[in-house]
This record gives structure tokens, sequence and C-alpha cells, in this order.
């Protein structure tokens, strides 16, 4: 019966946002199905299911990026059932819960949850696998973490939670290694490991490389990480396991050296690979071209090189500010050298602060200086008065340095051709017959 206060209807409203989008993708990869198998609520006492509280995370991190504690307060305004919740059941959340539902997912068979579940997603988007895109990076935490020490929990080994080398710049933090695959189609992410935070990247490619054969069942598929990956226990695995990589030649190696020299009595045939419009249409393409290198690495594998016209332009600003910071830097000196006050006495600490100078600059190989030392002689009377025929003078000698800069316009033009280094890169891989890194798009 209606009632002057409540009316004939009560309104009632929930948002929506993003989520019938993001549970469309969650169907479609099979999400919920497999957190239910790999997550079932045994225990009747549980008033939220550990697979409905992961899913209900995995949103948040998409759409909200709420602390746990907040989480109530973020699910709050939308309609439970598309966060999976029945009527009632936000009500019931907090960061207790949903603690205990992750504690359940770390104890469960994460191996073959992920495994089934990436292996759903290619198979219903269709993604290629055939190239695979390997990185990692740090993750920094706030706070001391006494128990994250690497003690096994259920009898899996658990990460430890340490300082390393901060890819954020937070040396001040401890941190976590994280190692992430991704397809070269759409860059979705096929595998990934959680690794001590002082964990270097060369030891980690050889398990993520099995962690790969393993999931996909095959070794075909191209492996692509950076320089970390040009070692040879890393590249050797590899190899012997009938698998392709590229990978970056580190610029230290001897090849490099070699190529650059044996460059500058040759001609490399270039060859254009790809072609990119610029980043607007007052720009020009971006252009790579490849040349392989006339002897492979010291292991046997081929290297490429590749010169692109978008590293030429950025190496070629970068070079002008170098050279304009060199020239600043010497002439500051000057100035000081000229000055009545500069504690600069010997020719040998003119050179040194010249060189400190153009090293801070980074202009060390574009800028020549040299140094003229002069000696000015004056005389003084031994006595004051009104000099006379009798006055006696002392003579006294000062030593003055002045600093001179030039380009050095045949490093420069050595530098502007792609055979010197100018927009030059150099790629290592293990092919199989028939494959050319000039045909890849």
């Amino acid at each position: 019966m209606d009632t002057p206060d409540t009316g004939p209807f009560d309104l009632s409203s929930q948002r929506l946002g993003a989520l019938p989008v993001v549970n469309h993708f969650f169907d479609r990869a099979g999400l919920p199905a497999v957190l239910e198998r790999h997550l079932p609520a045994d225990d009747a006492r549980v008033r939220v299911s550990p697979a409905t509280a992961v899913r209900l995370v995995v949103s948040d991190l998409l759409l909200g990026r709420a602390p746990l504690y907040g989480l109530a307060e973020w699910a709050h305004p939308f309609a439970p059932g598309l966060l999976g919740l029945a009527p009632g059941e936000v009500g019931v959340l907090n960061d207790d819960r949903v603690g205990r539902a992750l504690d359940q997912l770390f104890d469960a068979d994460r191996a073959s949850l992920l495994t089934e579940l990436i292996l759903k997603v290619v198979a219903e988007f269709g993604i290629d696998v055939c190239e695979l895109h390997n990185d990692s990076t740090s993750i920094s935490v706030h706070g001391l973490y006494r128990d994250a020490d690497g003690s096994p929990r259920g009898g899996k080994s658990t990460p430890v939670i340490t300082w390393g080398h901060s890819k954020d710049h937070r040396p001040d933090l401890r941190q976590l290694v994280w190692i992430l695959t991704v397809s070269a189609d759409g860059a979705v992410p096929i595998t990934y490991r959680l690794a001590d935070g002082n964990t270097t990247d060369d030891p980690t490619h050889v398990p993520t490389w099995d962690q790969l054969v393993a999931l996909l069942g095959k070794n075909s598929f191209l492996y692509v990480a950076d320089s970390k990956l040009c070692s040879r226990a890393a590249m050797g695995h590899i190899d012997s396991h009938g698998g392709r990589f590229v990978t970056v030649l580190p610029h230290s190696r001897a090849e490099d050296k070699w190529f650059r020299d044996w460059a500058q009595t040759h001609n490399p045939d270039w060859t254009e690979a790809v072609r990119k419009p610029g980043p607007s249409t007052d720009q020009p393409d971006q252009v790579y071209s490849t040349f392989p290198a006339p002897l492979p690495s010291t292991e046997g594998y081929r290297i490429i090189w590749v010169h692109s016209t978008a590293k030429a332009a950025n190496d070629a600003a970068a070079r002008q500010a170098r050279i304009e910071a060199g020239a600043a830097a010497v002439e500051e000196l000057a100035a000081r050298l000229a000055g009545p006050k500069c504690r600069l006495k010997t020719t040998v600490a003119v050179e040194a602060e010249a060189t400190n100078a153009l090293a801070r600059a980074g202009a060390t190989r574009w800028i020549s200086f040299s140094i003229t030392e002069t000696t000015e002689e004056s005389f003084r009377q031994e006595r004051r008065g009104r000099p006379g025929s009798n006055t006696r003078y002392r003579k006294h000698t000062r030593t003055r340095h002045t600093i001179n800069w030039d380009t050095r316009l045949d490093v420069l033009a050595l530098a502007l051709t792609p055979d010197g280094g100018h927009g030059v890169m150099r790629l290592l891989d293990r092919p199989r017959s028939g494959w050319s890194i000039a045909s890849r798009r």
C-alpha cells in the first residue's frame, strides 16, 4: 500500500562504468570459471567466495586501483551483479576477507591456473605467439617487510624484498624484480615471474625461456630481449635447445669495435627494411636499414647492424648539445684563467681542469683544446719613495695560461656517416635457415 512518505516507487541508483566491457573480456577469457575451479569455496562460513574476491581485486586494478582497505567503498556505487557479488555482499567486504582470499590464491596451483588462463586467451583471441618480447623492471616498496626474507611457504619459494639496482631511481627503497614476457601481437602478457629484489637480468632468461616452452609446448617462437640476453650461457641454452632469439650486442663487445673499424675501409650495403611515417606530416619518414656483419660473434651467431634515421636525428641533437656544453665549459675556464685570483698555477693543473670539464659535459670526443703558457715580468721598487738614480728595483714574474678550443671536425665527419655510428644499432640473433631480420615488420 502506498504511503505519503514513500510514494509508489523507490529510486535506486547504481553505477555501471566500464564494468560491462571488462566483464565481456572476463567471460571470453574464461576468468570467472578458472578462478572457481582453482579457488573453491570449501568453507561454508566464508561470506564472500575466494574466486569472487580475487575477481573483485582484478576489477579494481583495472578500473579503480583502490587499496584493499578501500575496496568496499570503491565497490559500493556499482551494481553488485557486475562485480560478481550477490545483493548485500558489498557490506561484508573488508581487507581481512580479501586478504585471506589472496592467501588462498598464493597457496593454490597458480602455475596451472595461469597456464589455463593464458592458453584460453591465446585461443579465444587468436594471439600470435610466434614472437615474444621479454623485459624486467623493479617494483619499489615502502616499509621494512622483515618477513619477506625468501622463506618457503607451503612448499613454494617466496621472493626476497631487498635492495637492488632501482630502475625507478629509488635506491632508498627495498624492491622486487618483475619479469614480464609479452607477445609482439598486441603486447599481451604471456608469462611473468617475480624475483628477489637484487636479481640481475642476466640469469633470468634461461628459466624464462624454459617456462615459455613448457607453456606453449613448442620452441619455435622468436625470443626478443635486451642486451642482458647477450651472455654465452643464455644464448647457448636457447640455441642448444633449438630456439631462436634476437638481442642487442653490447657496445663493449669486441665485435662492435671491429665492425666500426672495418667500415672505415669498406662500404656496407645497407638495405631498407622498414619505413614508417614521421611523427607529423612535416617530418620525414622513419627508415630502418640493415646490414649483416661480415663476421659472426665469437659464439658463432649472426650480427645484424641496423641504421635508424630517427636515431640518427636524436644522436645529432644530443651530440650538438654536448658540443655546446663542452664549449661553454672551456670558455668558463678561460675566463677564470684570465682573472686575478685563479688558483690554477701550472699547465698540468689547467689541463686536468679542462679534461674534467669536457668529461662532465660529455664532449671529450668532440672538442680538443690547447694551453699556452706565458710569463709576464714586472719591476717594483725595493723601497718606498720617489724613484731616483740610485733606486733599486726587484723583478717579479707571473705565469699566465690561456686556453683555446676547437671542434674535432675529423671525428665529427666520421660520426655523421652510418658507418661511423651515427644512428646505428646492432642486433645479435640466432635465426633458422631462410629467416632474415630484414624481412621482419
